[in-house]
C-alpha cells in the first residue's frame, strides 16, 4: 500500500513539473503576443502600406492572444507513451519551445489521434495513455490505461495509477453546463469528429452516447483543419431550444473557437424570436413540404388585377386603365421571374406610364376640344394629348403621379410591397385564403389563427419561404455591391503587393491575400463573422450542425438547407426520440430531397451516461412505442434502482429535497458549485407552470430545474423526477417517445411520481410505489 502511494506521489510530482513548464510556455506565448500587439499599435501609419501592415499584424496578434487566453483552463490533459520511450503531451492548443520544437500537441492535430483511437486490441504502437486532471494549474489526478505492460520500464510500472478517465468523468456531478470531453473522447466518437468536411454526416445515437458533444468537437476540429474554408463563412449550430443552446454554449469557446452561430429553428429569421407553441396538428400542417406551395399561391393572390377597368379619381379627372392592360402588365411582371418586391418596380413603372396616358386622355376629354368652334382652322384640329407624350414626358408624369396618395393606394392594391411577416400573418388569419390555396389533404383548418398572434417555431420556416419569394427592391444595394466589388479587387491587389514586399507571408501570418484584404477592408464595426451571419438571413455558412435533428419538419429542413449551399452538414439525432408530430421518421425521408443519397451514417451504440438499471425502464418504453428502434447499450451499472412513487404534486418539494440529499455534492463542493448534484423535474407541457411555481429557482444552473420534455432534450441531470408519466404519454401522438426522452435524462437516479395509476409501460416500477 505504501509503495502504491509512493508511486502515485512520484507520478503526480513528475506530471506537475511538466504541466507547470507547459504553462510557462503558455505565459511566454501570451507575453510575446501582447508585446507584438503593443508594437503593432505603436507603428507609424503615414502611408497606406504602413497602415495595412499595422492592421495585419495587430489583427493576427489580437486573435492569437484571445486564443491563448481561452485555453487557460485545462491546458494539458493527456500524455501518450510509445514503444520507443517517446512521450507526447496532448492539450487544447499547440505550443513550441525556444527551439521551435513541439512540446504540446493540439488535440485536433494528426499526431494526437492515437490518444483517442488506441484500444487494447489495437494500441497503435502505444504502451500507455495517461489522462491528467487539472484544477487551475495544479495536477490533482492521474488515470493510466496500459496497452503493453512489458514495454514499460520498471520506473514507469511503479507509477501506474488511477481509473479509466471516462468513468471518472461520469461519476462527477452535473454542473448545469455541458463540459467539453476533449480529454475523454472515445474511438467511435473520434470517427465522428474527424470525418471529412464534404457531404452530410448523420450521427445516429441513443441517449447518453455523446453524439452532441462529439458533434461540437467536430465543429472545432473542422475549424482547425479547414480554417481557410470555414473561418470567413462560419459554422451554424441548430439546437432544439434556447435552454439546450445555453447548456452547450461553453464547449466551443473552451476549445478556442468563436466563429460559430448557435440558434434554434425559432431564431433563424432575423428579428424574430418564436417562443409560442403550436398544437401537434398545427405543427404537422405547418411542417408539411406543401406549405411552400401554399405560401407561393398566397403571394400570387396579392398580385391582383381589378375586377373591371382600373379607375382612379384624381383632381376631378377619372383616370381609366383598361382591364386587359392591367392583366397584361401583371403577366409581364411575373414573366421576368424576379422576387415579388423586385418585380414590383417594373410593374409600378409600367402601370404609372399607363396612368399617365390615361390622365392625358381624361384631360383631353375634359376640354371637349372636338366641340369647340373656332375660326382658325389650325386650332380647330382635335388635340391628341396621349400621342404627344414622349418617353421623357411619361417619366416626368409618372414621378408626379407617384406622389399622389390616390395613385399609391391604387397601385398597392394591385401589387403591394410586402414583408414576410405581413404575408404570413395575413395568410394565417384568413380562413378564406387558406381554403383557396391549400392543396387537397392539407389540414388548413389547423392553421387559422387571429391576426397578430405570437410567432411559433413552425412559423419561422414559412417566414423564410416568404422572404425567398418576396426578395427586396435592391437596385441601390446592387449598385453598392458592384462598387464594393471593384474596391475589394483593389484591396486584394494591394494586399498581395504588401505580402510580397514585406515578407509577411513568409512569417506564416496570412496564407492568402484575400484574408489580409478583408481585414483592411473592414468597415470598423468590429463585427465578427458570427455577428454578421446572425444578422443576415441569406448568409451562406461553410458548415451546419443540426442537433436533435429528428425534431425538424420538412419545411424546417428546407430553411436549413438554404443556409448551407455546399451541403456540408453534421446531422445529429435519434429517431427513437422524435417528439414532434412533424418530425422525422427516417433520415432518408428528410435528406434525400436535397442530397439524393449522398450522405453517410455513423452510429453511436454505447451509452456512457445512463446506468443499466434506468435503461431497462427506458427499453420497456421504447419496445412499446418504437419497437423498430434499438436502445444503446449502457456500460455502467450501480446506484439506486429507479422507482415509482404515488405522491401529491403539491408536496413535490419534500421529495426533491430528499433526492438532492441522496445525490449530494462531491467532497469539498458546496451546493450549487461545480461538482454538486442537479435534479431535473420533467413534466407534461400542461403541468409545467403548476410544478414550476413550487421551485422558484428555475435556472439551469440551480440545484433544481423544472422542464417540459421538449426543454429537457439533450440535457442530463444526476437525478430526474418525472411527474405525471401518463400526462406525457397523452399530450401528443409522439407521447411514447417523449416518455423515453424523460426517463433517459438521469445519470444516477430516476423517480416517477404519479397521483393516479402508473402507465402499464412502467410496470417494472410498480413494486416501488411508496415513499
Amino acid at each position: 500500500m505504501a509503495n502504491r502511494q509512493d508511486g502515485f506521489a512520484q507520478a503526480l510530482d513528475s506530471e506537475q513539473r511538466a504541466v507547470s513548464w507547459l504553462y510557462g510556455r503558455l505565459d511566454a506565448a501570451r507575453q510575446r503576443a501582447e508585446e507584438a500587439l503593443r508594437t503593432a499599435y505603436g507603428r507609424e501609419t503615414g502611408t497606406r502600406q504602413a497602415m495595412v501592415e499595422r492592421e495585419a499584424m495587430a489583427s493576427e496578434q489580437a486573435r492569437r492572444l484571445a486564443q491563448l487566453n481561452a485555453v487557460e483552463r485545462g491546458l494539458c490533459f493527456g500524455r501518450i507513451d510509445d514503444g520507443s520511450g517517446q512521450s507526447t503531451y496532448i492539450g487544447r492548443i499547440g505550443l513550441r519551445d525556444e527551439e521551435h520544437e513541439s512540446v504540446l500537441i493540439d488535440w485536433r492535430a494528426p499526431a494526437a489521434r492515437p490518444f483517442y483511437v488506441a484500444t487494447a486490441t489495437d494500441p497503435g504502437g502505444l504502451v500507455r495513455r495517461r489522462h491528467l486532471h487539472l484544477k487551475d494549474r495544479t495536477v490533482v489526478g492521474i488515470d493510466d490505461e496500459v496497452f503493453d505492460l512489458d514495454g514499460m520500464s520498471d520506473g514507469d510500472r511503479r507509477t501506474l495509477v488511477g481509473e479509466a478517465a471516462l468513468l471518472a468523468a461520469l461519476r462527477r456531478g452535473r454542473t448545469g453546463r455541458m463540459g467539453d470531453v476533449v480529454a475523454t473522447i472515445q474511438t467511435e466518437q473520434d470517427r465522428v469528429i474527424r470525418s471529412s468536411l464534404q457531404g452530410a454526416l448523420v450521427v445516429q445515437g441513443g441517449p447518453g452516447t455523446g453524439k452532441t458533444v462529439a458533434a461540437l468537437h467536430r465543429a472545432a476540429y473542422l475549424l482547425y483543419t479547414h480554417r481557410d474554408t470555414l473561418e470567413r463563412r462560419g459554422v451554424l449550430v441548430v439546437g432544439p431550444n434556447p435552454m439546450f443552446l445555453r447548456y452547450i454554449s461553453q464547449v466551443l469557446p473552451a476549445l478556442g473557437e468563436t466563429q460559430v452561430v448557435m440558434a434554434t429553428v425559432g431564431e433563424m429569421f432575423p428579428g424574430v424570436r418564436a417562443r409560442a407553441a403550436d398544437s401537434p396538428a398545427a405543427a404537422v400542417a405547418k411542417g408539411d413540404p406543401r406549405m411552400a406551395e401554399v405560401v407561393a399561391r398566397a403571394l400570387e393572390l396579392r398580385q391582383a388585377v381589378p375586377g373591371a377597368d382600373l379607375v382612379v379619381e384624381l383632381d376631378g379627372l377619372r383616370l381609366r386603365v383598361p382591364y386587359e392592360v392591367c392583366a397584361r402588365l401583371r403577366e409581364r411582371a411575373r414573366a421576368v421571374r424576379l422576387p415579388h418586391n423586385m418585380a414590383r418596380k417594373l410593374y409600378v413603372s409600367e402601370l404609372l406610364k399607363e396612368l399617365a396616358r390615361a390622365e392625358a386622355r381624361a384631360l383631353e376629354e375634359s376640354l371637349h376640344i372636338e366641340e369647340l368652334e373656332v375660326d382658325d382652322p389650325e386650332l380647330s384640329e382635335p388635340l391628341d394629348l396621349e400621342a404627344d407624350l414622349d418617353e421623357i414626358d411619361l417619366e416626368l408624369a409618372s414621378r408626379r403621379l407617384w406622389g399622389e396618395p390616390e395613385i399609391r393606394r391604387a397601385v398597392d392594391g394591385l401589387w403591394p410591397e410586402l414583408t414576410p411577416q405581413r404575408l404570413i400573418d395575413d395568410l394565417l388569419a384568413s380562413a378564406e385564403t387558406l381554403r383557396s390555396v391549400a392543396p387537397p389533404g392539407l389540414a388548413w383548418q389547423e392553421l387559422v389563427r387571429p391576426p397578430g398572434s405570437a410567432w411559433t417555431p413552425g412559423d419561422v420556416p414559412l417566414l423564410d419561404e416568404a422572404a425567398e419569394l418576396l426578395g427586396e427592391e435592391d437596385s441601390a444595394r446592387r449598385l453598392a455591391a458592384r462598387e464594393a466589388e471593384q474596391e475589394w479587387a483593389e484591396h486584394e491587389r494591394y494586399a498581395r503587393e504588401v505580402l510580397e514586399s514585406t515578407g509577411v507571408a513568409e512569417q506564416g501570418i496570412f496564407e492568402r491575400a484575400d484574408v489580409l484584404a478583408e481585414r483592411h477592408a473592414d468597415d470598423g464595426s468590429g463585427l465578427t463573422t458570427a455577428d454578421r451571419a446572425v444578422a443576415d438571413r441569406s448568409w451562406a455558412y461553410g458548415h451546419v450542425i443540426v442537433d436533435e435533428a429528428q425534431e425538424l419538419s420538412p419545411m424546417a429542413w428546407r430553411m436549413v438547407m438554404r443556409r448551407v449551399p455546399a451541403k456540408s452538414l453534421t446531422v445529429v439525432g435519434d429517431l427513437a426520440q422524435t417528439g414532434s408530430a412533424a418530425g422525422a421518421r427516417s433520415w432518408g425521408e428528410v435528406l434525400d430531397p436535397y442530397l439524393e443519397g449522398r450522405w453517410r451514417v455513423e452510429r453511436l451504440l454505447v451509452n456512457y451516461r445512463t446506468p443499466v438499471e434506468i435503461m431497462r425502464v427506458a427499453a420497456d418504453v421504447l419496445r412499446a412505442f418504437a419497437p423498430e428502434q434499438e436502445p444503446p447499450e449502457s456500460v455502467r451499472s450501480g446506484g439506486a434502482e429507479p422507482r415509482a412513487v404515488r405522491h401529491a404534486v403539491a408536496d413535490l418539494p419534500a421529495l426533491v429535497k430528499a433526492e438532492l440529499a441522496e445525490i449530494g455534492p462531491e467532497a469539498g463542493a458546496e451546493a450549487g458549485e461545480i461538482g454538486a448534484g442537479r435534479v431535473g423535474v420533467v413534466t407534461p407541457d400542461a403541468r409545467h407552470a403548476e410544478v414550476a411555481r413550487l421551485f422558484p429557482e428555475g435556472d439551469l444552473e440551480a440545484p433544481v430545474v423544472v422542464l417540459t420534455v421538449g426543454q429537457a432534450k439533450g440535457l442530463e441531470f444526476d437525478a430526474v423526477v418525472v411527474v405525471d408519466a401518463q400526462g406525457i404519454l397523452d399530450q401528443s401522438p409522439m407521447g411514447g417517445q417523449d416518455l423515453y426522452v424523460a426517463v433517459t435524462r438521469a445519470t444516477r437516479r430516476l423517480t416517477v411520481v404519479h397521483e393516479g395509476g402508473l402507465p402499464d409501460v412502467l410496470s417494472r416500477l410498480a413494486e416501488k410505489s411508496t415513499w
